[in-house]
């Protein structure tokens, strides 16, 4: 059954490369999966919302702006659920804040593919492999001054894919990256307007900027997920039981585009070598402007997002959110929705995506859990 699969989503892959042989792609994709239910219930936004737990993957700069000393958070993702049952996505995080102006946290993400059973005849014993990927990040972030603050992070990242050849060799040694990530976060005073107080939320990450990543040695080399994150919200402070935050978010991979560089009309074979060629810090120049259509491509290779969210007493809250990425550079189109709840220290999320693309999203009809707690002492911030 799980061989059934493996090949349904390779003919998958190919059937989207068929469609637009110009789709970014790059290696351990699992790092930009949404770990959170609270971010996925909003779109997959994250980088401009005001701090949680789970702000590591999505702008480590928010940890500044933490209301409690400590946050540990902890969450499942589903992958592919309709159709198998042991392909998830693992997140744990954690943040302690030093003193009023900075913190540290730390996270881990696990992607298991669950077990699979490889024989190369039917009546032989088969071999039964796990493979999964994981990635260990660390972060420091400071306010610089009482709105805007900054955070670096590192992450060490594995992936063991590999599976044993025909011959049996059992040269199955995980491909590994280091990376690092760099984030800003500005948030305002609360402002008095009219009828409502409001505050602005502005924030980037420059995530998984390292080294390309490599199964064989000598072998193909794939680019790290490089992505640029930017995006703006608005808190409507209506009073001291409601509140509305609205959100957008932008998203450039800042990975070369696939080219016909041989100008045979195929971009593969041939192409591929001087593709390669390309370093990991040179393609991030490169993906702003090697589009081959121009201008109008390179905007293509924007994703952007929209979400909201409405809290009541800071114990009940909904969320909901739309997605949107070119029908030529991938085609992920969904609305999702979610809800919190928070008792004490203690908080439940959860979220729900509906695709709304002809290409069927692995996540769509997928719940997903988180489970937060908030502990120490509160930090009082204008």
């Amino acid at each position: 059954m799980k061989k059934i699969l493996v090949i349904t989503l390779i003919l998958g892959l190919f059937k989207v490369s068929a469609q637009n042989e110009r789709v970014i792609t790059t290696g351990v994709p699992f790092l930009t999966i949404a770990a959170d239910a609270r971010s996925s219930g909003m779109g997959d936004i994250g980088v401009a919302t005001s701090v949680d737990a789970y702000s590591q993957q999505w702008n480590p700069a928010k940890f500044a702006f933490a209301e409690q000393k400590m946050g540990i958070g902890i969450s499942y993702t589903p992958y592919l659920e309709s159709i198998i049952t042991d392909i998830a996505l693992l997140n744990a995080s954690f943040y302690n804040k030093i003193d009023d102006r900075s913190a540290f946290a730390a996270s881990i993400r696990y992607f298991t593919l669950g077990e699979i059973e490889l024989r190369q005849f039917a009546n032989e014993e088969g071999t039964v492999v796990k493979p999964n990927e994981f990635a260990i990040d660390g972060s420091y972030s400071l306010k610089l001054s009482e709105t805007f603050s900054m955070g670096v992070g590192a992450r060490f990242i594995s992936s063991n894919l590999k599976f044993p050849d025909q011959a049996g060799s059992a040269d199955t040694k995980a491909a590994s990256a280091f990376a690092v990530d760099i984030a800003g976060f500005y948030r305002s005073r609360e402002i008095a307007y009219n009828n409502f107080d409001g505050r602005w939320r502005l924030g980037f990450n420059l995530s998984n900027l390292g080294n390309k990543i490599s199964y064989d040695e000598g072998g193909q080399e794939n680019f790290l997920p490089t992505n640029l994150k930017f995006g703006t919200g608005f808190d409507f402070i209506l009073d001291a039981d409601n509140k509305l935050a609205i959100s957008t978010e932008f998203n450039k991979l800042l990975v070369p585009t696939p080219q016909d560089f041989n100008e045979d009309g195929v971009i593969n074979g041939d192409d591929n070598a001087e593709y390669q060629e390309i370093g990991f810090l040179s393609g991030v120049f490169k993906s702003f402007g090697d589009a081959p259509d121009g201008f109008s491509e390179e905007l293509k290779e924007f994703s952007w997002a929209l979400g909201a969210e409405y809290s009541y007493q800071d114990s009940f809250m909904l969320r909901t959110g739309y997605f949107n990425e070119s029908e030529e550079k991938g085609s992920r189109k969904f609305f999702s929705l979610g809800a919190g709840f928070k008792f004490k220290a203690a908080q439940v999320d959860l979220s729900y995506l509906f695709s709304s693309s002809k290409i069927q999203n692995p996540l769509e009809n997928t719940l997903r859990f988180s489970l937060t707690f908030n502990l120490g002492e509160e930090f009082i911030n204008d």
